[in-house]
C-alpha cells in the first residue's frame, strides 16, 4: 500500500485527542464523542467514567420511557447515578458486582453434551421423539435431549466445581422445552447466591 506512515499516524492522534472519529475535512459526517478523556479526579470517579452506558437518543426530547429504568435491568444498571439534566436518565451506570463477560469457546460444551446422550441436529428424527427438548449454544440449535433434566443438573454441577467457566449462562425453558447455553463475549452478568 502506497500510504505515508505519518498520515496514518495523524489521522489516530486527531482521532484520538478530539474524540471526532471520521475524515478531519468532512467534520459534519464525523462521529463525535467515540473517545473520551479518563476523568482521573479521584479513584471513585475514574470507575464510575469507565463503567458509563449511553443511550444514543437525542437528548433534547422529552420522552420518558428511555429515561428510566426496565425490570431487566435489575442488578445490572445503578438505579441511583445518573446525570442531572438533558441526560438524566441517558447515561447511566453499570451496578457495582456487575461485570461484562469476556467469552469462552463453546466447542468443548458441545462436545461434553454429546458423550451426555445429545442427539446432533443432522441426526435428528423429530417423528420418533417428538417430546424431546431442544438444546441451543449462543442461539444455534445444536441438538436435542431426551432426559434435559439430568443434562442441566449435570451442567449446573460442572459450573459449580469451575469445570467450565463461572460466566457460562445455562437456562432451560420448561414450557418451551428448550435448554439455551451462552458463552460469548460481551453479556452482561451479576452474581447470584445458590440456594
Amino acid at each position: 500500500i502506497g500510504i505515508k506512515a505519518s498520515t496514518l499516524t495523524g489521522g489516530l492522534k486527531y482521532a484520538l485527542a478530539t474524540g471526532n472519529w471520521g475524515e478531519q475535512k468532512k467534520a459534519a459526517s464525523a462521529k463525535a464523542g467515540v473517545s473520551q478523556v479518563l476523568s482521573r479526579y479521584t479513584f471513585a470517579s475514574s470507575l464510575s467514567h469507565l463503567r458509563r452506558t449511553n443511550t444514543p437518543i437525542g437528548r433534547d426530547g422529552k420522552i420518558a420511557k428511555p429515561r428510566q429504568l426496565h425490570n431487566t435491568h435489575w442488578g445490572l444498571v445503578c438505579p441511583a447515578e445518573t446525570p442531572e439534566g438533558q441526560a438524566c436518565g441517558l447515561v447511566k451506570n453499570l451496578a457495582l458486582m456487575c461485570y461484562i463477560t469476556v467469552g469462552t469457546p463453546a466447542e468443548p460444551i458441545v462436545d461434553f453434551m454429546i458423550q451426555r446422550n445429545m442427539e446432533v441436529l443432522e441426526e435428528f428424527e423429530p417423528q420418533v421423539t417428538p417430546n424431546a427438548t431442544k438444546v441451543f449454544v449462543n442461539g444455534v440449535w445444536v441438538g436435542i435431549h431426551r432426559d434435559p433434566s439430568h443434562l442441566v443438573t449435570t451442567m449446573q454441577n460442572l459450573r459449580r466445581r469451575n469445570m467450565i467457566s463461572h460466566e457460562v449462562s445455562l437456562i432451560r425453558d420448561i414450557r418451551e422445552r428448550e435448554f439455551k447455553i451462552f458463552t460469548d463475549t460481551g453479556r452482561v452478568c451479576r452474581p447470584l447466591f445458590v440456594i
